[in-house]
């Protein structure tokens, strides 16, 4: 009999999506197309009734009599793709104010820029936000199927539909791109050349964990600089990439303050970068970028997971030397160096020994994440195994 993995996989959100419907009329949640947010909150929510707006009937059912929506399903709902009718949010509004109850609707959506648009327009103060990516490290090794290899992580990621499946990666990524750019893009904005923005998000994959020049990828590319901002944040809203920033701390004079570029999945990335299988990565001139961003990305999941957001940040100053991970939250900063290598060097400690004493942070708070199998704990900070990372 065939396995559903997405059900039977924990997602560690949601313990905290449970929590949030004893608080809260409304819960909201986004995340990327196909991250799991339906099935997520249908397994925990198995009483509520499920509506998605992508349905034309329902869709014009909203639109047309929302008050008679709104009477059909007046409570313990789940609405999926809710920003497809924007003006349903405030007849939602004025119906949860009416009842007062926790728990009335669970609203969820993929495109993050609408989506919240519309929340803070109408829904500001009766929803929480919570946000899923697809799994996480810790939820495929819990779930048992994460991937034998690094690299075979890297180039997998994380979308739900490919253990769901068993759908191969270098089958399942080229659609999901092509249906992005197709179908949601031209919801978000409406873009002319199709050719010329899937050329944008591949030269965007060529970038990844370099300090983003916007400038040189508008000309790359052929477009104007507005243009090219106005693309990216397309991206940033569909959860295809995310700006990492700079941290301005003034340790030491002239700090780099432009923002570095990573992808929410590496499986999406790779399959921009044409890569066709895990062997290809290793040998790839952009695996300790792929590597980087996915040892990022896990910091995110962690935040998203609890229902926080992160705050991250990486360092490098004028002269070159760089952190790749900057986590603030406690009294003093973490820092994070992340090495693709499996063999340790004390080289890896070089950048963060340089931040320490520019900040005075201690070296309990250095580490260096890498891709052997060993955690040592050494005079200048802590060596790090993937994999027990979070």
């Amino acid at each position: 009999m065939h396995q559903n993995y997405e059900i039977m996989i924990e997602r560690t959100l949601k313990g905290k999506l449970i929590e949030l419907t004893t608080k809260y009329p409304i819960v909201t949640l986004t995340g990327p197309r196909q991250s799991g947010k339906s099935t997520l909150m249908k397994a925990t929510f198995p009483t509520y009734k499920y509506v998605s707006l992508e349905d034309m009937d329902m869709r014009q059912f909203a639109q047309n009599d929302p008050r008679g929506f709104l009477s059909t399903y007046s409570r313990n709902v789940i609405i999926d793709e809710a920003q497809r009718v924007p003006s349903l949010f405030s007849y939602i509004q004025t119906h949860v104010d009416r009842l007062n109850e926790t728990g009335m609707f669970l609203l969820a959506g993929s495109h993050n820029f609408l989506l919240m648009e519309h929340v803070n327009q109408s829904l500001s103060g009766r929803t929480a936000i919570l946000k899923l990516l697809p799994f996480s490290h810790e939820e495929m090794v819990n779930g048992q199927i994460l991937p034998a290899t690094i690299d075979e992580e890297i180039f997998q990621g994380g979308y739900p539909r490919l253990y769901d499946k068993h759908i191969a990666a270098e089958d399942f990524y080229p659609h999901y791109i092509e249906t992005y750019v197709e179908r949601d893009v031209r919801q978000l904005k409406n873009i002319g050349n199709l050719g010329k923005f899937t050329r944008f998000i591949k030269l965007c994959a060529g970038r990844i964990g370099q300090l983003l020049n916007i400038s040189s990828l508008a000309n790359e590319c052929g477009i104007t600089l507005p243009t090219a901002n106005a693309w990216l944040s397309v991206l940033e809203a569909s959860y295809i990439c995310y700006q990492l920033k700079p941290d301005w701390n003034n340790y030491a004079k002239r700090l780099v303050k432009t923002p570095k570029l990573y992808f929410y999945d590496t499986g999406i990335a790779c399959s921009l970068l044409d890569i066709k299988s895990a062997s290809q990565v290793a040998n790839h001139f952009l695996r300790g970028g792929l590597f980087e961003n996915m040892v990022i990305n896990a910091f995110i999941k962690r935040g998203w997971n609890a229902g926080k957001t992160p705050d991250l940040r990486f360092w490098r100053d004028s002269q070159g030397n760089e952190i790749d991970l900057l986590e603030y939250g406690g009294n003093a900063p973490m820092a994070y160096e992340i090495k693709s290598g499996a063999t340790f060097s004390s080289d890896f400690f070089k950048g963060l020994s340089k931040w320490s004493q520019l900040s005075d942070i201690p070296s309990d708070n250095l580490h260096v994440i890498y891709a052997g199998d060993q955690n040592l704990s050494t005079t200048k900070g802590k060596l790090v195994a993937w994999g027990n990372t979070l």
